[in-house]
């Protein structure tokens, strides 16, 4: 009897997690750049297993009719603290910060999967994010990690995927950040023929307070290729910049580039990625005086790979919105929607992620409208192949406050 109620139990679990879907008739844009058309989507498990017209299915399949809706990937946040951080001014709420390492600085092992910000950025098409170190008077900050926001304890995602720091308006001398940020390249560099303990021992690295995570941190950078984020902006700090991509042979990033058009042939040259927040074209300093609406198109004209972030904290769902700014002020659409999936995918090496192809992990979102107006939301929101609750502490007090029912007062209060 007790074997038989296991593979009862086996048989069922296998039966819930292979469920076969048909997302039937969606307007769908794949991520890899190509104009959207309708489609259908057959995913079985976790995976999408076809996309096209008249994909064969058997009688099993679960058919959703997406009439004509948009499809998109999941949203992938490029830079983020979900998970990490919960209320920027309370630091009791903040895992983002290291009084001992900085390059080294991991925040993978402080990540929250019930943070109430998941399920908010969830609801609004974010399907995975890279949560960073914050800021520092450092120029190197620390180490960024994927994770899959389903809420799951089980946590999934890429642990230390990447380096992040700045380069310009910062603290001190701009002149003493880039002798810092060279010495610790070249610092990384001698791990190819030293060990950490050697390296400890060498009165630089005792003068920048090198510890051995960091040195390994930077060792993998230089000699193994991990992408290492830089937020820049002035055109000369972003040429500075990638004169270093050559020197040490990097898998740079470039962050903010309000600049970037001063310099867009060495920029476009470099084949090097960059982040941008189109809604910003006020300067916030000297280096951002070049600061245009235009940006995005520039980059977008000059065949540069583009990502986007966003400086409201928390919302990072907000890349939609900057994003369809952009495409209002001169990007293509499709590289819009590819900024935000496959491009952040194939920078980071989320390999099996951002493009609704076969062979992918299922993440999918079925919009309600364009998803590049903020007044769309999902509809349906797919992680891995599993339908996700919509619902978050917003919704929830939405519902709560707005509620026609005959209920105490003590009840909305």
């Amino acid at each position: 009897m007790k074997r038989f109620l296991i593979t009862l139990f086996l048989l069922l679990t296998f039966h819930v997690s292979a469920e076969t879907i048909l997302l039937k008739a969606g307007l769908v844009h794949s991520g890899n750049g190509e104009v959207g058309k309708i489609q259908d989507i057959l995913i079985s498990d976790n995976v999408i297993v076809g996309v096209g017209n008249n994909l064969i299915i058997d009688g099993n399949t679960r058919v959703i009719e997406v009439n004509g809706l948009p499809v998109t990937p999941g949203l992938i946040s490029p830079m983020s603290n979900l998970g990490i951080v919960e209320i920027n001014a309370l630091d009791v709420t903040k895992d983002d910060e290291s009084d001992l390492l900085s390059a080294g600085f991991s925040i993978f092992n402080a990540f929250n999967p019930h943070s109430t910000l998941i399920p908010w950025n969830r609801s609004n098409g974010v399907t995975s994010a890279i949560s960073t170190p914050s800021g520092s008077s450092f120029p190197v900050f620390g180490l960024g990690s994927h994770f899959i926001l389903d809420g799951s304890l089980d946590i999934k995602g890429s642990k230390d995927i990447a380096m992040f720091g700045r380069l310009g308006a910062s603290y001190g001398s701009r002149a003493e950040s880039l002798a810092i940020l060279e010495s610790l390249l070249e610092i990384g560099r001698m791990l190819n023929s030293l060990a950490v303990e050697e390296i400890l021992e060498m009165s630089l690295s005792d003068q920048l307070e090198l510890q051995s995570q960091d040195i390994i941190a930077l060792g993998k950078v230089v000699n193994d290729g991990m992408p290492f984020v830089l937020e820049t902006n002035r055109a000369v700090d972003i040429l500075q910049a990638l004169a270093m991509k050559k020197k040490f042979d990097l898998n740079l990033v470039l962050v903010s580039v309000e600049e970037a058009p001063m310099v867009l042939d060495k920029l476009k040259e470099s084949n090097t990625p960059v982040i941008i927040d189109p809604m910003d074209n006020i300067p916030n300093s000297f280096d951002e005086l070049g600061s245009s609406l235009s940006l995005g198109k520039i980059l977008d004209q000059a065949g540069i790979p583009i990502m986007f972030s966003t400086q409201r904290s928390h919302n990072y769902h907000l890349m939609r919105q900057g994003s369809g700014n952009a495409v209002a002020h001169g990007m293509t659409y499709e590289t819009a929607i590819k900024g935000m999936t496959k491009t952040v995918a194939e920078t980071f090496q989320l390999d099996n992620r951002g493009s609704i192809e076969a062979g992918k992990l299922a993440d999918v979102i079925v919009w309600d409208g364009d998803p590049l107006e903020p007044a769309s939301f999902p509809k349906i929101v797919m992680i891995e192949g599993k339908l996700q609750d919509l619902t978050s502490r917003s919704s929830k007090l939405t519902e709560r406050y707005t509620n026609k029912e005959d209920k105490p007062s003590s009840y909305k209060h």
